[in-house]
């Protein structure tokens, strides 16, 4: 059987275990809309404080800003991406965003891991790839676990797509280019290209 070719996204030559900062774009299978949803013009003043609102016009308490809520899934996916920097020790986490159908974050690697006793360990060096795949197993064993025991929907075939987006961030000004547009995402999605209409929703 002749496999197809696949063009890969990784830059040529780039050693992705090297210090230095990612943008990551991992985005579900098919643009299923599974971690919840943006939310619009939500009144601060009926939840959770009904005396926060003093002004005597009822359109200045809504919010304009559309903010992403999370449900079960996503919260799931929330709870893993956290815990990233237990698992590979060198690993930081800048800013980062969960979206209906994607997660935008920020990466540092910060060198070798090291083991409890201080010293670097002969272990291959850990890769970008190497946290994407720990983070997708993670989080689908962690769904297939909620399937059978909390009776979520089960999702078809996969829950995120078998590639990933990376960007290698150069400079302080692109880092803030780029944690400002994840920031921002939420009130991007009607414009967002992962906002597709044939996209499908889950509800676990």
């Amino acid at each position: 059987m002749i496999l197809p070719n696949r063009k890969s996204i990784r830059l040529k030559g780039y050693d992705y275990s090297s210090n230095g900062a990612w943008f990551i774009t991992i985005c579900t299978q098919n643009r299923e809309l599974l971690f919840g949803d943006i939310i619009v013009g939500v009144d601060p003043c009926v939840d959770p404080n009904p005396n926060s609102c003093v002004d005597p016009n009822p359109n200045s308490c809504v919010d304009p800003n559309p903010y992403m809520k999370l449900n079960n899934v996503g919260e799931m996916i929330n709870d893993w991406w956290l815990k990233i920097p237990n698992k590979f020790t060198h690993i930081e986490l800048g800013t980062f965003q969960i979206m209906p159908n994607h997660i935008h974050g920020i990466i540092f690697i910060n060198g070798r891991t090291h083991g409890h006793d201080g010293r670097t360990h002969g272990s291959a060096p850990t890769t970008v790839g190497t946290i994407i795949q720990w983070f997708k197993t993670m989080t689908t064993n962690n769904y297939i676990d909620n399937v059978k025991n909390l009776n979520w929907v089960p999702f078809n075939q996969r829950i995120w797509q078998r590639n990933y987006y990376e960007h290698i961030i150069r400079n302080n000004k692109e880092m803030e280019r780029i944690s400002q547009y994840i920031t921002n995402n939420p009130q991007m999605w009607d414009k967002d290209k992962n906002n597709l209409p044939e996209s499908g929703r889950i509800n676990p």
